[in-house]
C-alpha cells in the first residue's frame, strides 16, 4: 500500500511537472497565437510577438513580422492608389459631365446623335458614382471620420424615409415602420445617413410593384425587411462589384459600404431570408 501511495505521488508530481513545464514553453506560441486572432489588416499596426529562447517559436515570429508588414505595405498601397485615382478623377469626370449636358440642350441633334449622348450621360453617372462610394470607402477604413456623436437614431430613420418617399411610391410599395423612441446611438451622422439610404435602396430594388418593406428599430440594433420571392447570394453580398442579380443595376459598392460603416462602428451586419422576406440586420 505504501509503495502504491508513494507510486501515484511520483505520477501525479511528474504531471503536474509536465503540465508546467509545457505551459512555460508553449506560453510564446500560444501568445502568437492570440496576437494572430485579433490582428486585423484594416488597422494596419504590426502586432509585437513575445521574445522567446526557443528557437523555432523565434524563427516563426520572424517570418510572421515579415508577412504581415509586407501585407500591411501592399494593403497600404492599394488603397492610398484607390484614393488618389479617386480624387484625380473627379475633375475630368465633372468637365465631361458638364459637356455632354451642353450637349444634351443641343437643337442640332438628330435623334440618333440625342440616343448617344443619352447613354454617356448615364454612363458618365454612374462613373462618378462608382468614383465617389471608391473614395468613401477609402476614407472610412483610414478611418476619417469621427463616430463619437450622439444621434436620435429613430428620428434619422423617419427622415431617410421621407427623403426616398417617391421611389417608394413609383414602385407602390407599402412602407411599415416599428420604431422604439426614442433611440439614441453614437456614431457618425452622415456615415449612418448613407448606410440607411443604402439598406433602403437596396430594399427598393429587389422588391417587386405593390411590394411591402419593414424597418424595425430597438435600442440593440434595426432590420430592413422586404418582401422576395428566394434568397440573394449571400457569399456575394458584401464582395465589392458583385453582381447578386442580372436585374442589379447598381455600382456593386452599397452593401460593401454598409459593411465598412458597421465596421467602423463595431456593429455586426447580417442577412438572411425567411418568411419570404429578405432581412438585412444590424446589431449594435
Amino acid at each position: 500500500m505504501i509503495t502504491l501511495v508513494f507510486f501515484l505521488i511520483l505520477i501525479l508530481g511528474f504531471w503536474i511537472l509536465n503540465r508546467r513545464l509545457s505551459k512555460n514553453l508553449w506560453q510564446p506560441f500560444q501568445d502568437t497565437l492570440q496576437k494572430l486572432k485579433t490582428f486585423e489588416l484594416n488597422s494596419q499596426k504590426q502586432p509585437e510577438f513575445q521574445e522567446t529562447d526557443t528557437i523555432e517559436f523565434a524563427e516563426l515570429n520572424a517570418t510572421l513580422n515579415k508577412l504581415i508588414q509586407h501585407g500591411i505595405s501592399t494593403y497600404k498601397n492599394q488603397k492610398e492608389f484607390t484614393e488618389n485615382a479617386s480624387h484625380e478623377l473627379q475633375t475630368p469626370l465633372a468637365i465631361l459631365k458638364n459637356k455632354v449636358d451642353i450637349l444634351l440642350q443641343s437643337d442640332d441633334l438628330t435623334e440618333k446623335q440625342y440616343e448617344i449622348a443619352e447613354e454617356m450621360n448615364k454612363a458618365l453617372i454612374r462613373s462618378s458614382r462608382i468614383n465617389k462610394n471608391l473614395l468613401l470607402l477609402a476614407k472610412i477604413e483610414n478611418s476619417q471620420f469621427d463616430h463619437s456623436e450622439l444621434i436620435d437614431f429613430d428620428e434619422l430613420v423617419k427622415h431617410s424615409k421621407d427623403s426616398l418617399q417617391e421611389y417608394f411610391e413609383e414602385k407602390h410599395l407599402a412602407v411599415r415602420l416599428d420604431l422604439m423612441s426614442p433611440i439614441q446611438i453614437k456614431g457618425n451622422n452622415g456615415l449612418i445617413d448613407i448606410l440607411l439610404n443604402n439598406l433602403l435602396i437596396n430594399a427598393i430594388r429587389y422588391t417587386s410593384k405593390a411590394g411591402e418593406i419593414y424597418i424595425r428599430a430597438t435600442q440593440s440594433g434595426f432590420e430592413i425587411a422586404n418582401s422576395g420571392q428566394q434568397k440573394l447570394n449571400d457569399e456575394l453580398l458584401f464582395k465589392r462589384f458583385s453582381k447578386i442579380s442580372t436585374e442589379n443595376s447598381g455600382s456593386g459598392l452599397g452593401l460593401p459600404i454598409v459593411q465598412e460603416i458597421c465596421r467602423l462602428h463595431h456593429w455586426q451586419a447580417n442577412y438572411h431570408f425567411e418568411g419570404g422576406e429578405h432581412v438585412f440586420k444590424v446589431i449594435f
